[in-house]
């Protein structure tokens, strides 16, 4: 009898019959094709990030926005390097039958990246926003407003539709 016959029911999930090595493989291509997204915005956000020390106004920046600067490259560089983890710990374990446990913490390295990304974002924005409009108050409050965003967009939506399609499913 084969490994897919076996088992019993499928457990891909509805509507799927793979193996756990299939669902490994498909989840991995999965991963990566939702982390190159992420990876190219954090690798541009952090090279743009790195050059503004370059530039002549730096130099004119109040302390706390030099720490909010050093805040968000630090910010960014965890977040490029948990978003490439996966990638590093691909080429570590190929080839040892390991896929099931690389998709486990590359999702996590995902979601860490992904979280770190947003602050990036957030404390690159407030920088800005206090350097290019001198308002300190409206600077916090779009930031803010911005970070919100994130967790709505990327938490609270997904969550609330797994919520929703679970409820669905229930007899």
């Amino acid at each position: 009898m084969s490994e897919r016959n076996s088992r019993g029911p499928a457990e891909g999930g509805p509507g799927r019959d793979e193996t756990p090595q299939e669902q490994a493989d498909r989840k991995w291509n999965e991963m990566l094709q939702e982390v190159r997204v992420s990876q190219t915005g954090a690798q541009i956000l952090f090279g743009f990030l790195l050059s503004v020390a370059f530039t002549p106004r730096f130099q004119r920046l109040s302390g706390f926005d030099k720490d909010l600067y050093a805040t968000a490259v630090v910010l960014g560089a965890f977040a490029t390097g948990a978003l490439i983890a996966p990638v590093a710990f691909h080429r570590f374990l190929s080839g040892h039958d390991l896929k099931r446990e690389l998709t486990r913490v590359a999702a996590r390295l995902i979601d860490t990246g992904l979280a770190l990304l947003a602050l990036t974002i957030s404390v690159a924005l407030l920088l800005l926003l206090r350097t290019a409009t001198g308002s300190a108050a409206f600077a916090w409050t779009a930031s803010a407003a911005v970070a919100c965003w994130f967790l709505v967009s990327w938490l609270l939506l997904p969550a609330l539709v797994l919520r929703r399609a679970e409820r669905d499913a229930r007899p």
